[in-house]
């Protein structure tokens, strides 16, 4: 009977991971580049102290993993808005280290730097900020990410990628700082970059909404099966012990 209270407690602490998993990714539903935080749950097979050696399985707390489905393109026409086509992350520097996002919405500093939107530089495949001629004409970038003014090449946007699921910590919404030291993109046809789109976040509202009522039901269902073992025990302990 305790085992399956405990297999109800492993039970609701996953979905309750589920459910803040669900919480942060309906509110990044408009967060430019935002890729949606999945969990997978594993069983976990114990064996119960009784003479039957029963074996019972418990639910795992569950492990985050990126949903790796790119999001919809948005034409913005604006020269300094990108959005990489593949799988592939720009990379900034941050006072935290390098980060890499998907959030293309970038701008030029009065030095010439290109910048986040939030002032972190922009980096190129070496890991050295983007440095613009702030005379030069607008800049033209090719899909390859190479940088133009005035047609002569002056840098080149820094595709990175990076193995997700050794670990990763989430930054400032869109971006995440991996386990794994981040690896310029070279020599991906599959992968590139467009001028003037930005890429939309990859959240599934209407998906979301109804995991979240899934999860909500089969949380009050478990809490429902907790109180009637609880109760169940409770009596038999009383039958046992001689006070009914």
């Amino acid at each position: 009977m305790q085992s399956g209270l405990y297999v109800s407690l492993s039970s609701q602490m996953a979905l309750e991971k589920r459910l803040n998993t669900i919480a942060d990714n309906m509110a990044n539903v408009n967060t430019t580049g935002f890729r949606a935080t999945e969990v997978k749950f594993d069983e976990m097979v114990a064996n119960t102290k009784n003479k039957l050696n029963t074996k019972v399985a418990f639910v795992s707390q569950g492990n985050d993993y990126l949903n790796e489905q790119n999001g919809e393109l948005q034409h913005t026409g604006n020269m300094l808005d990108f959005a990489i086509k593949g799988d592939a992350w720009f990379s900034l520097d941050t006072p935290a280290g390098q980060v890499l996002t998907r959030d293309g919405r970038f701008t030029l500093k009065d030095t010439g730097e290109l910048v986040s939107i939030r002032g972190y530089p922009v980096l190129d495949a070496g890991g050295a900020p983007i440095q613009l001629n702030t005379k030069g004409g607008e800049p033209a970038v090719g899909t390859d990410g190479i940088i133009y003014q005035d047609g002569r090449q002056v840098a080149s946007l820094g595709l990175f990628e990076a193995d997700v699921s050794k670990g990763y910590l989430r930054y400032e919404n869109s971006g995440i700082m991996t386990t794994e030291q981040p690896r310029a993109v070279v020599d991906r046809f599959n992968v590139g970059v467009e001028q003037g789109y930005l890429e939309n976040s990859n959240v599934n509202a209407m998906r979301e909404i109804t995991q979240l009522i899934e999860v909500n039901r089969a949380f009050e269902s478990v809490s429902s099966l907790m109180r009637d073992s609880e109760d169940s025990f409770k009596e038999a302990v009383q039958t046992l012990g001689g006070s009914r």
